[in-house]
């Protein structure tokens, strides 16, 4: 059979009722779908996860798109949806309503006429190593993008199952930006430290595991990557972090995503700007030791700036809030005492910054004063 490509084969048409989940699809493993997985929980995990409303909506609308053929491989005496589940599980849905009625789900009206005509799909039918370039390119690097941990996951399977080069997927699927090397890496150094026992992502705080955090912070090659050693993404390798950095890799893991046992939510909230927070701060011995003391985040990084580029940002910071109570006063100033003696005591500190930092700018002033003494 010819490699899939983006155009639609020829198509077959299955019933729906003979059509399984698959429970090896990159974005089901991220929610921790696995072979166990009962079929309605992956109905569930779908509809809740990845708007599976949205369809359930346009295909009541509209029917099923022919152009839009699920792509199904025979596995084990099965027919398993390898590229469409959430199409899958839009009309698995509006063919049994009871499933929608049980869980609470809002489900469009459809006629009877519309639904029989659900009752059979078309299909590609193929297989994972002869789909592989046509999912890479759509999930991967195309229209239809799958989150940053379902990316990794895929390639590595191409990768590992088919035996073919980082490179080599890269250029199948037009990726000129050393996005494939970069989100493999960061599959494996997350699998390294499950191997090394250093962190296990079942512990991690939050439901989901936000992968983008980790494969984006290794980019950072003077702080995270600095700090792990981190090889190339270019190498290739399924141990990017040397031994003697196992016990860093850990504890990065533990900053990123946190841990249950010990109730330590993760210190990166957001990827802007907390992932840079963390990034600077390993990268300064005092901040690093401030971070793993339990301090917070952005005291941390404060810690880890030069006192120069601290002092200038807070002075501007001041110029811009004094500038809005300037623009406020008459209509903000209500005759209050008290805030009259703040606006005194932010006088008197500005003076003082003024004087030492004049004092510091002409040194000669002072000279010269000791000298008509």
């Amino acid at each position: 059979m010819p490699h899939l490509t983006s155009n639609t084969l020829n198509t077959t048409m299955f019933k729906v009722a003979d059509l399984h989940f698959d429970h090896a699809n990159p974005r089901l493993t991220e929610y921790g779908i696995d072979s166990k997985t009962p079929e309605i929980e992956i109905l569930k995990t779908l509809w809740d996860a990845m708007d599976v409303r949205e369809l359930v909506q346009s295909i009541a609308a509209s029917g099923f798109f022919p152009h839009e053929a699920l792509v199904v491989a025979k596995e084990k005496g099965k027919n398993i949806v390898i590229e469409g589940n959430r199409r899958l599980a839009a009309v698995k849905v509006l063919l049994s309503p009871d499933i929608a009625r049980e869980n609470g789900w809002a489900l469009p009206t459809i006629t009877e006429a519309a639904r029989k005509k659900l009752v059979e799909v078309p299909a590609v039918v193929s297989d994972r190593q002869q789909s592989w370039r046509y999912l890479g390119f759509k999930h991967v690097n195309g229209p239809a993008k799958w989150s940053s941990y379902a990316k990794a996951a895929y390639i590595a399977e191409v990768h590992r199952e088919y035996g073919i080069s980082l490179s080599d997927i890269a250029d199948q699927i037009g990726d000129q930006h050393n996005t494939v090397q970069r989100l493999y890496r960061g599959l494996m150094v997350l699998e390294q430290a499950e191997k090394a026992k250093v962190y296990d992502r079942e512990d991690r705080y939050n439901a989901r595991i936000y992968f983008s955090h980790l494969y984006t912070g290794l980019d950072y090659k003077d702080g995270i990557g600095a700090f792990l050693n981190i090889a190339p993404p270019e190498k290739e390798t399924d141990t990017p972090v040397p031994k003697n950095k196992l016990k860093e890799l850990g504890e990065l893991c533990v900053w990123l995503y946190g841990s249950k046992k010990a109730k330590q939510p993760p210190v990166v909230v957001s990827q802007n700007p907390d992932l840079k927070y963390l990034s600077a701060a390993v990268a300064n011995r005092e901040s690093l030791a401030a971070l793993r003391a339990g301090v917070p985040l952005e005291k941390v990084f404060e810690i880890s700036r030069p006192p120069i580029e601290v002092f200038e940002q807070a002075l501007l910071a001041a110029k811009r809030e004094l500038t809005t109570a300037r623009a406020y006063l008459i209509q903000g100033y209500d005759n209050s005492e008290a805030l009259l003696r703040i606006a005194g005591t932010i006088a008197d500190m500005a003076d003082e910054i003024y004087q030492e930092m004049e004092r510091k700018n002409r040194p000669e002033a002072k000279r010269g004063r000791l000298t008509e003494i």
